[in-house]
């Protein structure tokens, strides 16, 4: 078992975490025809949505309700009124998501009563949902502002059920470390066993790079509210990611719906549970196609081992990516030399390290040294280059690559590609020899034409 320790510098020096407002912002990003508001100065909101578009390449929705230092001081009321107000009247969003910052959380705010007050003043806001999530900066990390945002949302728009139970509605409440490509395969795996997911949210819909047939200033996909409040009949809830727990124990208890909670889903045995849970809720045997899938991975796993047993690889990522990529390189023989989180989770007590340092990426390059692979975002380029070792970018955000929100590792084939991506990177740094290193030396040249002589 892990121990987890704080570093006990007074600052971070090259930072590895994001903030909780920036990871309940994506969350909101996952609910159709939505708008995230950040409570906040104009910058906050503006760091968060550079990062958001170098990552996705795609156009962000995202305002602020630009406080100022006078209106801090006295009081945000004016602003968020006047922030919602603008929004209905431009673009009338079925919801509106409003994420607190460091800067109103410390003023102390009473958000919830601003957004009462605004409705009293403003009957036509009846149709419109606003649901207010408290994300300071200056605890937590980037998951834990998407699970508090995934709760709330919960908590807003999950009516109770008025129908008939649907046991193959299930509820899906994806982790802030899943990509686009894992919720499309994830939505994908359970379709197969004739089952009717619902992802709460669902990035899939709104941040998969499509072109839309018109301009929206809003999100351009996502979960719609309507779904959302119809989950009262699911049949089950399903989470992965131990940052969901909250959220799925909740939902189930709300709608008295069994909850499953899967910790990662990156790896052949983590795959192999999902699919023996399905096959047995759903009364269906395993499709071939996974049979087919699960194959192929254990003959990946037979040839990555050449080249991941032993590696030594250092990690820097949110606490749930890692814990499935940690364990998964485990299982591929690889020895989790350095790990650095970024928040408190009980998944890293089950890592096979001794220690998980939450920490920044000053303190990962620290421990880096001698390792033969560096995994972490786009940030930690300039480490890899220090170092000299070969470099992976996982995690949010990756701004120096095509497609980050399109690569898999998640289910048969995820876990199969990601095991060519770490071999690939391996060899690729390894020494390739050439042509003028296959030429004959001088001197048997010159012995072997006396012998002729």
């Amino acid at each position: 078992m892990a121990t987890v320790r704080h570093a006990k510098k007074a600052c971070a020096v090259n930072p590895l975490k994001m903030s909780q407002p920036i990871g309940g912002a994506l969350a909101f990003m996952g609910l159709a025809d939505t708008m995230p508001i950040l409570h906040g100065s104009q910058g906050c909101t503006a760091f968060g949505m550079v990062l958001f578009v170098r990552h996705f390449k795609e156009s962000i929705p995202l305002q602020t309700t630009a406080m100022s230092e006078v209106a801090t001081v006295l009081g945000g009321f004016e602003n968020v009124e006047q922030a919602v107000m603008n929004i209905y009247t431009k673009s009338r969003p079925a919801i509106i998501g409003m994420c607190s910052t460091g800067l109103t959380e410390t003023k102390g705010d009473d958000v919830e009563g601003y957004l009462k007050l605004t409705r009293q003043r403003h009957p036509e806001l009846a149709d419109t949902a606003l649901i207010y999530v408290s994300t300071p900066d200056f605890k937590g990390a980037f998951q834990d502002g998407w699970a508090a945002t995934v709760l709330r949302i919960l908590q807003v728009l999950v009516e109770k059920p008025a129908a008939p139970r649907e046991p193959a509605t299930v509820a899906v409440l994806p982790g802030c470390h899943l990509t686009v490509a894992d919720l499309e395969e994830l939505r994908e795996i359970l379709e197969a066993f004739g089952l009717d997911p619902v992802l709460v949210p669902d990035l899939s819909g709104s941040l998969d790079g499509h072109v839309p047939e018109d301009f929206s200033p809003t999100t351009i996909g996502g979960t719609r509210r309507e779904a959302i409040a119809a989950l009262g009949t699911a049949g089950l809830v399903l989470a992965v990611g131990e940052q969901m727990r909250t959220a799925a124990e909740w939902l189930g208890q709300h709608i008295e719906a069994p909850v499953q909670i899967f910790d990662r889903l990156l790896g052949l045995g983590a795959t192999d549970r999902l699919m023996a849970f399905l096959a047995d809720y759903s009364g269906r045997p395993v499709p071939a196609k996974y049979r087919r899938q699960r194959s192929q991975l254990v003959d990946a796993m037979l040839d990555g081992h050449f080249y991941t047993g032993g590696c030594k690889v250092a990690i820097g990522a949110e606490p749930d990516l890692l814990h499935g990529v940690g364990r998964f390189l485990a299982e591929l023989g690889c020895e989790l030399a350095a790990t650095v989180t970024t928040t408190d989770s009980p998944v890293l007590a089950h890592l096979p390290v001794e220690e998980v340092l939450i920490g920044d990426l000053e303190d990962l390059e620290a421990r880096a040294a001698g390792c033969d692979l560096l995994i972490t975002h786009a940030h930690g380029r300039q480490m890899a280059q220090r170092l000299e070792i070969p470099f992976l970018r996982m995690g949010l955000p990756i701004f120096d690559r095509l497609g980050a929100a399109h690569r898999l590792a998640l289910g048969y084939r995820g876990s199969r590609d990601f095991i060519f991506e770490v071999a690939n990177a391996l060899i690729a740094h390894g020494h390739e020899p050439h042509p003028d290193e296959w030429s004959v030396s001088d001197a048997p040249e010159a012995g072997a034409a006396a012998a002729f002589a």
